[in-house]
């Protein structure tokens, strides 16, 4: 099954968006509960520090299905958060995500 990317990028304040977070967060929780390979978080700088954005990585049958699930994140559906996807196509390496 083809893996996913959601890379966001933050369009309000931090302090804004928490609630919004924490319910990204049981929504991330609640996709794993029924079986979808999901993970995510968010991007630092060279000191560690956050404000980058965020990553989720997501394995859906197709583009469309991964899309349907990202419109239902609360960060994307907060409009907080302005945001791509893209399908990921591994050619070098091997990475497991469990």
């Amino acid at each position: 099954m083809p893996w996913f990317i959601k890379q966001e990028t933050i369009r309000s304040s931090p302090a804004a968006l928490r609630p919004q977070l924490a319910a990204h967060r049981a929504w991330v929780e609640a996709l794993r509960q029924r079986g979808v390979r999901v993970c995510s978080g968010y991007l630092v700088d060279g000191a560690g520090q956050p404000g980058g954005g965020g990553l989720l990585l997501l394995e859906a049958d197709s583009y469309a299905a991964a899309e349907a699930l990202i419109l239902e994140d609360p960060m994307v559906r907060s409009g907080g958060v302005d945001w791509t996807l893209h399908q990921w196509i591994g050619v070098v390496g091997d990475l497991e995500l469990t």
